[in-house]
C-alpha cells in the first residue's frame, strides 16, 4: 500500500508576550492546522518542510528541532507528516489564496484553543516542552570516497568518488536550510569536499578541526568521541549556526556524550544529524 508523505513546521517569532506560532486557514477543509504540504518526487522532508511552509504562510523560515512524527489515515492512505520547530526570518506579505486563505500567529495557549486536530495539538505542545533554542548545528558524515582497501596513497587524502560528489551536493541543499554562519570540517580531504559545494554556494571558508577526526593508531576511540562532543558544545555556546562534517567512528561517541542516552547513532555517508542546543544543552536531534 502506497504511503503519503507530507511535512510542516510549527513556526515561531518573537513578541512582547513570548512567542507566537503560525496556524493557517484552509477553506478546501474549513479547519484551521499547521502548515505543512505533500513531499515532491525525491524531495528531503525538511526542505519539503521548509518549503511548504513558505507557500502556505508565504513565510521564510530556519528548521531548528525535530519534532514527532503523525500517522493518520488520508482518502484511505496511511499518511505520515513529519515536523520540526522552525524560527521565522523572513516574510513576503501573505495574500489569501485556493489553499489557504488566512493564517494567525497567536500565542501557544490560543493556537491550541484554534487548531482543528488533535495530532496538530501533540506537535504544538512538543514545541512548548521545549526549552529555548540558543544554536542549531547540522552534523554530517562524509559523503563516499570509494574503497578505503584499494586506495594507494594516505587515507587522509582520498577523495570523494562520483556517487560521493553527488552527495555532497545534496548535504549542500540540507545544510543551506539553517542558514549556517560557519562551516568545520574533519582534516580528510573527503570531508571538507563534502561541505566544498555548501561553501561555494553561501560563500563561507571551511574551517579544518582534527576534533572530528577519526581515531589514529593508538589514539582511544571514547577520547576521540568526548573531544568531538567538546567541541559541538564549544560551537553551539557561540549561539551560531554551524555545520560539521566529521567521521564516522567519532559521531556516534559524540552525540552518546552529548545526549547522555545509549542509542543508535551510526551515521551512513552523507547522513547527518540536526542539532537543537539551549547553551551547551542538546535538547533536540533528529537524523537528517
Amino acid at each position: 500500500m502506497n504511503e503519503i508523505r507530507a511535512a510542516g513546521g510549527v513556526v515561531w517569532r518573537p513578541s512582547a508576550d513570548g512567542v507566537r506560532v503560525c496556524v493557517v486557514h484552509r477553506p478546501r477543509y474549513d479547519d484551521w492546522s499547521l502548515p505543512k504540504g505533500k513531499l515532491e518526487p525525491g524531495e528531503h522532508p525538511l526542505a519539503a518542510a521548509v518549503r511548504e511552509v513558505a507557500e502556505e504562510s508565504d513565510v521564510r523560515a530556519v528548521p531548528q528541532a525535530r519534532l514527532r512524527s503523525i500517522r493518520y489515515v488520508s482518502d484511505g492512505l496511511p499518511k505520515v507528516v513529519d515536523y520540526w520547530a522552525m524560527r521565522a526570518v523572513g516574510t513576503g506579505g501573505f495574500e489569501p489564496g485556493t489553499e489557504v486563505d488566512d493564517i494567525r500567529w497567536l500565542p501557544v495557549a490560543d493556537a491550541v484553543g484554534l487548531l482543528t486536530y488533535p495530532h496538530d495539538v501533540w506537535v504544538l505542545q512538543d514545541f512548548a516542552d521545549l526549552a529555548p533554542v540558543t544554536a542549531v548545528l547540522a552534523l554530517f558524515r562524509h559523503a563516499r570516497a570509494g574503497n578505503r582497501a584499494t586506495w594507494s596513497g594516505p587515507d587522509t587524502a582520498r577523495p570523494l568518488d562520483p556517487t560521493g560528489v553527488a552527495q555532497a551536493r545534496q548535504v549542500a541543499e540540507l545544510g543551506a536550510l539553517i542558514r549556517p554562519d560557519g562551516l568545520r570540517s574533519a582534516t580528510a580531504r573527503r570531508c571538507v569536499q563534502t561541505l566544498e559545494p555548501l561553501a561555494a554556494r553561501l560563500d563561507l571558508p571551511i574551517e579544518v578541526d582534527s576534533d572530528f577526526d577519526e581515531p589514529k593508531p593508538g589514539q582511544d576511540v571514547a577520547e576521540c568521541a568526548l573531544a568531538g562532543a567538546a567541541r559541538l558544545a564549544e560551537l553551539a555556546a557561540a549561539g551560531v549556526a554551524t555545520v560539521v562534517c566529521g567521521q564516522g567512528k567519532v559521531i556516534p561517541g559524540a552525540l552518546e556524550h552529548l545526549t547522555g542516552t545509549p542509542a543508535d547513532y551510526r551515521t551512513p555517508k552523507a547522513g547527518g544529524w540536526l542539532l537543537a542546543f539551549s547553551g551547551t544543552r542538546l535538547i533536540a536531534h533528529g537524523r537528517l
